[in-house]
């Protein structure tokens, strides 16, 4: 007998094709039989050792977070049930070039000081791992959900340059073409970038044509946050689109918004520049989230210039007066890069998170709330909150436009990803709440999609970007990577104001044919492993 059948489950394969009723027979951590109705008419009904009752239920691939900040959650806690409950059973990590491999003592630190606002510093884990190899292995001690791994070019960049604002020399080129053929070689299934974010964002676009070189020779692909989701926007998006075919590398981008004032009601541009370069052959996908507002942290506003050298040269200028008065200028008058051109709107920038525990009563206020309860600039809140919290301020930027976000969503090229940053008092509710928000408020509430195309934008789509032979679809070999939901009732339970409350309407979730939920409850089972780039 086999391990497991799912009988009369609605399914939805996840290639597009209208649902079908099925049992659906599971072994060994893969599906080893789909029964559809129709054959099992008066044939004997498969057996096995347990059943599942799928009726009124949906039984479609696990889906794929293709832009995930779990970095260091899912050491810290394998548990990772924030993505287990939304039905997650895969997520891109490495994003927006900053991450944790590779990297000698140095960077390490510095990076853990630059992103501490998406991950936390990091006192709880264990550093024991310099490379690609040495973090996926690490992930392979048991997780909940499987993980994929993108090479930070920032973190490449560190390595290698520093944090100055300087062209690499040809010496330090071929030493970070290195860096990333190694981590390719060692598992990682392309190369992201942060080109708002230091000290990605000094790099040239000679500099990241040749890096990605390397990632398109070894099938991997570019995943880059662009240098503008502001005023340039559709400019920063032809830019990437332009390199990467000079590379021959294959595009991803990331959180494909369209936002700040000077972007509403614009992407019908944005996918016509996309439409023109899918026709012309370019390997193109795309990810959103399927809310308004963005999420990064404070310090990130600041221009390039103020983050050169990394976390204690900002500092130093942010205690300093004069060049204080030259940051709150760029920020308020000229329009930061770091802000994507546009000049700061305070009532935008909710803050979302401290690092230091004593700043709480920040949380949940914009700037310019704080600011007015205490009879002050917002730029002078904003500083004093950068230097005591030493850059580890993380916010919501309330700067989308929904009929965007709706736009965008239906394209051909789209795909899911929560961008989801778990720490914080008040974090972002898409990091709990994404993918059941797609199925339950985009589909069943507005019908912008229908069942079948959402499954396939979160699994099929992703799975073949990531170059996964065998998941994505409800097929016969493929690996038990399942989700069983109730497309009445599923929903987001997170909201703005309760940001970490799970979902509902998802009773099962297998990862490897395992039970990471079952009858709505997360499971002890940890069966999730690093996912390596599949070789040429």
């Amino acid at each position: 007998m086999e391990d497991l059948v799912i009988r009369d489950a609605d399914v939805v394969d996840g290639s597009g094709a209208d649902a079908y009723r099925a049992d659906v027979v599971i072994d060994a951590g893969r599906i080893v039989s789909i029964v559809k109705e129709a054959a099992a008419a008066g044939c004997q009904r498969p057996r096995a050792t347990r059943e599942i009752d799928a009726e009124g239920l949906v039984l479609s691939p696990g889906f794929i977070d293709m832009h995930a900040h779990s970095d260091l959650a899912l050491l810290r806690d394998p548990d990772h049930g924030a993505k287990a409950a939304q039905g997650v059973t895969l997520e891109v990590l490495g994003q927006d070039g900053l991450s944790y491999a590779p990297v000698d003592d140095r960077t390490l630190e510095e990076v853990r000081r630059a992103i501490t606002g998406w991950n936390g510093y990091g006192d709880d884990i264990d550093f024991d791992w310099r490379s690609v190899g040495g973090y996926l292995d690490r992930l392979d001690r048991g997780i909940a959900v499987n993980a994929a791994y993108l090479i930070p070019q920032g973190t490449v960049r560190a390595l290698v340059v520093g944090w100055e604002d300087r062209a690499a020399t040809p010496a330090e080129l071929d030493r970070m073409r290195r860096l990333v053929a190694e981590g390719l070689e060692q598992g990682a299934v392309g190369l992201s970038s942060g080109l708002t974010y230091t000290p990605g964002m000094y790099a040239r676009d000679a500099e990241l044509t040749e890096l990605c070189r390397v990632v398109g020779s070894y099938g991997g692909y570019y995943c880059p946050h662009h240098r503008s989701y502001g005023a340039g926007a559709l400019e920063a998006y032809a830019e990437m689109v332009a390199l990467t075919r000079e590379a021959g590398c294959p595009l991803h981008l990331a959180h494909a918004t369209m936002n700040f004032g000077v972007n509403k009601g614009r992407a019908p541009e944005l996918l016509a520049l996309l439409d023109r370069a899918l026709e012309a052959g370019a390997d193109i996908t795309l990810d959103t989230y399927p809310y308004t507002p963005g999420c990064t942290t404070l310090a990130a506003l600041l221009p390039s210039w103020a983050s050169e050298g990394g976390p204690e040269e900002v500092l130093a200028r942010l205690t300093d007066p004069a060049t204080a008065g030259r940051i709150r200028h760029d920020l308020e008058v000229t329009g930061s890069d770091g802000c994507h051109g546009v000049p700061v709107e305070w009532e935008t920038i909710e803050i979302s998170g401290v690092a230091d525990p004593a700043l709480g009563d920040f949380v949940g206020r914009t700037v310019r709330e704080s600011a007015d309860l205490r009879g002050e600039a917002p730029w002078d809140t904003a500083r004093r909150l950068l230097v005591r919290d030493r850059l580890g301020t993380t916010i919501l930027q309330h700067v989308g436009h929904e009929e965007n976000v709706r736009a965008i969503m239906r394209h051909r090229a789209h795909t899911g990803g929560s961008d989801g940053i778990l720490r914080g008092s008040k974090p972002h509710p898409r990091a709990y709440g994404t993918f059941p928000r797609y199925l339950g408020h985009y589909v069943r509430e507005l019908g912008v999609l229908t069942l079948e195309e959402c499954v396939a934008h979160l699994t099929s789509r992703p799975a073949a970007r990531l170059r996964l032979p065998d998941r994505g679809l409800v097929r016969e070999g493929y690996r038990a990577d399942l989700v069983l939901f109730d497309p009445r009732t599923v929903a987001p339970g997170a909201t703005f104001a309760e940001p970490r409350r799970l979902p509902t309407g998802i009773p099962y979730v297998l990862v490897d044919g395992r039970f990471v939920i079952e009858d709505g409850r997360r499971t002890d089972a940890l069966p999730g492993r690093s996912v390596r780039r599949t070789p040429l």
